[in-house]
């Protein structure tokens, strides 16, 4: 029992010396470094020799509770010495590392918005794949997809930064590294803007001076034009859905080195499908945009009406995309039918919230929107690349002119003529034998006899 009470005591009597105007009663176990087990050492034989030399000059010879806490003291001093060999250790060393690497990963993780950059992304690889035509740089994607997750790290990370106050105020954000305290705003600031230069360098780099300008101006579209927008007027929703249909065209950008007209369909899909998906999150949590200070759209409609007529009237937008990809030679024409399939089940869901305005119905369109995303690119680049090998295969049949059956028999092959047209790497035929190929297949193919 005295062993267990000793510690408190001898710190407070050593510090009563040390201190004359310390009181016992002010103790704080938790955050002075003279009170820490772990902090003991020489500190705490320095106060050790201090109690004696100063309870020598009371008593000759000390009672024995204070023999006993010296006793304590010298335990205390002798773990402070083991904690600070071990503070050097290298297995320690390691595990602060990793405990640090894990610590700014999670927060590096959470403050870039990792899967929605990851969806930015995706949106701008489709795009990329679209604008390469029949040949796709792998290497290009590559870099056109590191520069795109680099500069969305960054816009995401501005958004946290500006918006640290608003985030505090609402349960779905309050956790993020920012409100919680677990980093700075000028380590993030920092961070933000280290991956935002580089990202728009390579981009710069490995793919135009076009695609990296893009990259830079959504940047700054989203942290300082959407950002604060948020917090003036419902028209950030518009504006938000610019700043998504900006990546596809990016991708397209980085691969054509141009913009056209054909370049311009995934980047109206991202808008119009945005509209749907971000009502049915504002109507989702209004409360916690209300809390926080955002000025949505769904705040000012309490009966969530026009909020929903919103919602499908974008969704009906979306029809006649698939058929332009058709129509401007983006996609096969089975690409038609399943867009409208597509296009058919979101507005059904649009439709359902048009009619039922509850929290369920929002729900159903926002998981029916999440799907929808990635069907509509997966579809549109299968059938693209499809599309790609049966013009290859087109082009490559075109370009080979038909020979005669005589010659596929392989009659006349010894003569020294065709041995030398052979060695020459052409066949000299005449220019009438050509007549059966395009323009004008269905012409028979006249016959030779070499004499």
């Amino acid at each position: 029992m005295w062993r267990n009470l000793s510690l408190p005591f001898t710190r407070a009597k050593l510090l009563s010396f040390s201190n004359p105007i310390f009181k016992p009663s002010h103790l704080n176990y938790t955050s002075h470094p003279i009170l820490k087990v772990e902090d003991c050492g020489f500190g705490q034989s320095f106060s050790l020799f201090h109690f004696f030399s100063s309870t020598s000059h009371r008593s000759s010879s000390p009672p024995a509770d204070l023999l006993k806490v010296g006793l304590g003291l010298l335990r205390l001093s002798r773990i402070g010495f083991a904690s600070s060999a071990a503070a050097v250790d290298p297995p320690v060393l390691a595990r602060n590392v990793v405990a640090a690497a894990s610590h700014y990963g999670r927060c590096y993780w959470e403050l870039s918005k990792a899967r929605l950059s990851m969806l930015v992304v995706a949106t701008s690889g489709t795009g990329y794949i679209l604008g390469s035509g029949h040949i796709i740089d792998f290497y290009g994607l590559c870099w056109t997809c590191a520069g795109t997750m680099m500069v969305a790290a960054s816009a995401n990370s501005l958004n946290q930064v500006f918006e640290v106050n608003n985030d505090a105020k609402m349960k779905r954000t309050m956790e993020r590294p920012l409100p919680s305290g677990r980093l700075s705003i000028p380590h993030a600031v920092t961070w933000a803007s280290s991956v935002g230069v580089a990202g728009t360098a390579l981009l710069a780099c490995k793919a135009n001076m076009l695609a990296a300008g893009l990259a830079a101006s959504n940047l700054i579209l989203y942290a300082f034009v959407y950002t604060p927008m948020k917090q003036l007027h419902p028209v950030n929703t518009w504006v938000g859905a610019v700043v998504g249909a900006i990546p596809p065209l990016l991708g397209w950008v980085a691969a054509s080195g141009q913009i056209s007209l054909n370049g311009m369909i995934l980047p109206a899909a991202l808008y119009f499908w945005q509209i749907p998906h971000f009502m049915a999150l504002a109507y989702l949590c209004r409360n916690d945009y209300a809390e926080g200070g955002f000025k949505m759209f769904s705040l000012a409609d309490a009966s969530g009406q026009r909020t929903a007529l919103v919602a499908l009237r974008n969704c009906l937008y979306l029809v006649p995309v698939g058929y332009l990809a058709y129509e401007w030679g983006l996609t096969s024409g089975w690409f038609c039918l399943e867009s409208s399939l597509l296009t058919l089940a979101i507005s059904t869901t649009a439709l359902s919230f048009y009619l039922d305005r509850t929290t369920k119905s929002a729900r159903r369109m926002f998981h029916a929107s999440l799907i929808y995303l990635p069907v509509f690119m997966s579809g549109l680049v299968a059938h693209r690349l499809l599309d790609n090998r049966q013009r290859c295969l087109q082009d490559a049949a075109t370009n080979l002119p038909e020979t005669s059956p005589h010659l596929e028999a392989g009659e006349n092959l010894s003569s020294p003529k065709t041995h030398e047209n052979s060695a020459a790497g052409t066949r000299a035929l005449p220019p009438v034998a050509y007549a059966s190929v395009a323009p004008f297949p269905l012409l028979p193919a006249p016959l030779y006899w070499n004499s």
